[in-house]
């Protein structure tokens, strides 16, 4: 039985109760995925962002939980322990639930990536994962409630923990400008 506290259960509440359909897992994802690309932490553009994918502006509870979404992830990405926690249902939840969750969040963190990316090219590296986050998306039906599904879940997660790290480090570099020359 799913644990009706969790940050993801409660987020979700939150969404529905405010006639919102999207899940907390696609939310996050945007917001990881438009942050890693180089958004930066500005909470207006960020609310705009998430306005686009709710489909209206956010009432003040949601906005205050996306406020709040924005801060946890910058903290993860620019703090001293970098480390992202992914939004998605507990483990308690039946691995079906979770690997949809899991699919959504990679779609939001693709969509968030793809409204943000600069033009600069990528590594492969950054390629190779932004082509696993996208065959990632689409593991909805291929995970089974077995011990096997249950272990590549994990192993998935692991890597996606990970994985936003290198494109953050790779793109949300500040552009540092060209030093002008002086004039003597």
């Amino acid at each position: 039985m799913p644990i009706s506290n969790s940050p993801y259960s409660a987020f979700a509440a939150l969404l529905t109760s405010s006639g919102h359909t999207v899940s907390p897992a696609e939310l996050h994802g945007l917001l990881l995925g438009r942050s890693c690309a180089g958004a930066g932490f500005e909470i207006d553009s960020w609310l705009v962002d998430a306005a686009e994918l709710l489909g209206a502006a956010p009432e003040d509870g949601v906005r205050q939980a996306l406020i709040g979404l924005q801060e946890m992830v910058k903290n993860e990405l620019t703090g001293v322990d970098v480390t992202v926690v992914l939004l998605l249902p507990s483990d308690d939840a039946p691995l079906s639930e979770r690997a949809v969750a899991l699919g959504q969040w990679c779609q939001g963190f693709l969509g968030g990536f793809g409204l943000t990316a600069r033009d600069s090219a990528l590594s492969a590296e950054a390629m190779e994962v932004l082509q696993d986050l996208s065959a990632i998306s689409q593991v909805q039906n291929a995970l089974d409630e077995s011990d096997d599904g249950e272990h590549d879940y994990m192993e998935v997660m692991e890597y996606l923990r990970v994985a936003p790290l290198l494109l953050f480090s790779e793109c949300a570099k500040p552009v540092v400008a060209a030093a002008k020359p002086s004039l003597h």
